[in-house]
């Protein structure tokens, strides 16, 4: 079950400070946590997934790797996330089997996220819900997207985009089952206090 904080990797091509700031995200209460890193070749983007990896299992946290289906088998990590683009969810279904995680982007479409569930997804997510600093063109997903999937869906649904500890809980009030950050912890002076206030807004 996806809920609580869901923490993405931010593009950090330093692998030591990475592994510091996922780990002290860890130790505040990350429920999920996805490795993307747009700036790192394929080498470096296998060398850090496999750094973290020991480190999601130590704290009993699912591993999702964005994009690569085959760093996700590779590495046996737990789970994919899979944008529109990025590859039919039936077949990637299909590839990583019934045991492994599988989520989808939906952006603003409830159509999508249907569509989705119907492929055998996992949770969807929806975003951007506030403006974002990592994707500025992102079309705006309304909050009013979450209850209308919680009633129409079987599965959790994440809020993307812009989440503040400030907005958060907007975005879970609509009935977001979880909330994904990147720069909102990772850019924080104190990563391991911002993880747990950002856990703490999920009792």
């Amino acid at each position: 079950m996806i809920k609580g904080l869901y923490a993405i990797t931010p593009d950090e091509l330093d692998t030591d400070l990475l592994l510091t700031k996922v780990a002290l995200a860890l130790q505040g209460g990350v429920s999920v946590l996805q490795y993307r890193n747009k700036l790192a070749n394929h080498k470096l983007k296998t060398q850090q997934a496999r750094a973290i990896l020991p480190l999601c299992r130590q704290y009993k946290v699912p591993f999702i790797i964005n994009d690569s289906v085959k760093l996700c088998l590779t590495l046996d990590a737990d789970g994919v996330h899979i944008g529109a683009d990025d590859g039919n969810l039936e077949e990637v279904r299909a590839r990583i089997g019934e045991d492994k995680l599988l989520g989808a982007s939906c952006y603003n479409r409830l159509d999508l996220a249907l569509a989705a569930q119907q492929a055998g997804v996992d949770y969807v997510a929806f975003g951007a819900c506030f403006a974002s600093s990592t994707k500025p063109n992102a079309p705006v997903a309304d909050l009013s997207l979450f209850e209308l999937a919680k009633a129409q869906l079987s599965i959790p649904a994440v809020a993307i985009g812009g989440i503040t500890l400030t907005n958060a809980p907007q975005a879970i009030a609509a009935s977001a089952s979880s909330v994904a950050v990147i720069h909102a912890i990772f850019n924080a002076d104190d990563v391991k206090l911002q993880a747990s206030q950002f856990s703490e807004l999920f009792g």
